[in-house]
């Protein structure tokens, strides 16, 4: 009997002005406008209590440094598992 060989399976892709793009690629640029627009869009003052002081910023400064912590995190947790 002959043995089935599988072609390694190639990313999912899409042509946009004739140039191929990954659909994975699509999604992390939609997700980023969303992102931004999200966080332009909350420009109010809130309250944040750190322990013991109390800190008043905009809000958009606080979402920003929520995802810049979060990505960092997941860079590294990501980089981490790919080492292995």
């Amino acid at each position: 009997m002959a043995h089935k060989t599988s072609r390694p399976q190639e990313p999912s892709t899409l042509t946009v002005k004739g140039r191929s793009v990954r659909i994975r690629t699509i999604g992390a640029v939609v997700l980023a406008a969303l992102v931004i627009w999200f966080i332009a869009a909350n420009t109010g003052s809130v309250a944040i209590r750190l322990w013991v002081p109390s800190v008043t910023l905009p809000l958009w400064t606080v979402l920003a440094v929520t995802l810049l912590v979060g990505l960092v995190m997941g860079g590294y947790l990501f980089h981490r598992r790919a080492r292995r």
